[in-house]
């Protein structure tokens, strides 16, 4: 894909989130959105996957480590021809396959089961690791939380990480500089990141993680790195392209009501027609 093809997908994900959330009338909208172009640009382009074998034994890895962002990372899935796109709306709901965290047991394209902060990560460096051990060639992808990596765990695994020399695993830390309670320099705060990634013997990339020039160029990068995993901290928007959303920690976790979706969609078809003019 180009860039702007990229772009507009990357919008209809975004459609595909706050439609999810309105019908679920919950879950976690903020943090899918932010996350919408690092989410599109792994599965329409980064990403060794097939849809019609989910499960095959060479495809790249990906665990949601900031777990209650499943609306986007469902979205992406639904767009990339996993499941249907129509199934979104089933969200949360009693007897859907789309629960309010990711199920590898029942979600097509779902490597690992995930919610519970700071564990993502860990079963991430496991894969790596394990792909080292048997000699396989597949890279292993995890999306944390900013707030996230004020678990203990995180780092834990990001020490073993450095350990073992996995340059198969790519860490993307959504930094969206919002949490549930607010802004993570007033919750505790985990700047510098950047640094705190250094010293444990990562591979760093600041970028805007919200600019696709900047994200393909991150991946590239990482790929290229030898010896040591690399971790891409992504400066994003919270609730990005939705305008009563966007770096508001209320949208944390919270559902428009039936007046604020029409905004939202109105919000996103505008940034749409915009793309349909470039």
């Amino acid at each position: 894909m180009n860039k702007l093809e990229l772009m507009k997908t990357a919008n209809e994900v975004r459609k595909g989130i706050v439609t999810a959330v309105h019908s679920a009338k919950s879950g976690h909208p903020g943090g899918s959105l932010s996350a919408a172009d690092i989410y599109t640009y792994l599965f329409f382009e980064e990403m060794n996957i097939d849809p019609a074998d989910p499960r095959k034994a060479d495809r790249d890895r990906f665990v949601l480590s900031k777990g209650h962002t499943a609306p986007g990372y469902y979205s992406t899935l639904a767009h990339r021809g996993f499941f249907p796109v129509e199934d979104l709306t089933t969200l949360r709901k009693v007897g859907s396959y789309l629960q309010g965290h990711p199920d590898m047991k029942h979600i097509p394209g779902v490597d690992m089961s995930s919610g519970s902060l700071g564990q993502g990560i860990s079963a991430a460096v496991g894969m790596a690791v394990s792909a080292k051990l048997s000699g396989d060639s597949y890279r292993v992808y995890t999306l944390l939380g900013d707030g996230e990596i004020q678990e203990g765990q995180v780092w834990e695994a990001s020490m073993l990480a450095a350990h073992r020399k996995l340059d198969n695993l790519v860490v993307i830390v959504d930094n969206n500089n919002l949490q549930i309670d607010g802004p993570i320099t007033e919750v505790n705060s985990p700047y510098p990141i950047d640094k705190k990634f250094e010293a444990f013997n990562f591979h760093v990339i600041n970028i805007n993680g919200n600019d696709f020039d900047e994200i393909a160029a991150a991946f590239k990068e990482a790929r290229e790195t030898k010896g040591q995993p690399t971790a891409i901290i992504a400066k994003t928007i919270k609730g990005k392209d939705v305008s009563f959303m966007e770096n508001q920690a209320a949208w944390h976790g919270n559902a428009p009501n039936d007046e604020q979706y029409a905004v939202a969609m109105a919000d996103l078809e505008k940034v749409g027609e915009a793309l349909c003019q470039m």
